[in-house]
């Protein structure tokens, strides 16, 4: 069957930013920077963990290190994630600890790869429920496979096309 109705590049593209990148600066920021408070330090165009191995000798050039705010930490200031996962079901209440634990270290072991995720916060309130919110889409991602390998259960991912947010239910009974 066809339709009068015509396609436009603009009716049919995905818009993925509204905000135009409003959130990235103009420009990379100067290098060596070094975030006031976590310490990760910005060099050769990424964020490292403060004890990562030096690049002294590739850069014996770099100036001191400017101060500055990264935007994990800047995130969790102004208390905005890019990430939910969603956790409920009786096999929660009966092993939060572990499942707790397996977040933590695989939060952990994601900031080995790209120290600006992180977990932000731990809703607790109720009883079979936990929401934990991340830095980054990526981690909440993370998370939600680490839980569907290690306790099965079932995971849904659900990305927001306006802007970078996930969102992870996962359920086991």
């Amino acid at each position: 069957m066809q339709t009068n109705k015509r396609y436009t590049n603009q009716t049919f593209t995905k818009r993925v930013d509204h905000e135009a990148g409003k959130h990235r600066s103009t420009r990379a920021g100067s290098e060596p920077q070094v975030c006031a408070d976590c310490g990760n330090v910005y060099a050769d165009r990424r964020w490292t963990k403060p004890g990562a191995p030096s690049n002294e000798a590739k850069h014996p050039h770099f100036r001191p290190p400017k101060t500055t705010i990264c935007l994990a930490c800047k995130a969790i200031r102004n208390a905005t994630p890019s990430g939910y996962v969603h956790l409920s079901g009786k096999f929660l209440a009966a092993h939060r600890e572990e499942i707790e634990q397996l977040l933590a270290n695989e939060a952990a072991r994601a900031a080995e790869d790209n120290p600006l995720g992180r977990i932000m916060n731990w809703d607790e309130t109720k009883e079979a429920e936990l929401t934990v919110t991340t830095t980054t889409e990526h981690l909440a991602q993370r998370l939600g496979h680490a839980l569907e390998k290690a306790f099965r259960g079932k995971a849904r991912y659900d990305f927001s096309h306006e802007n970078k947010l996930a969102h992870v239910w996962w359920e086991r009974d």
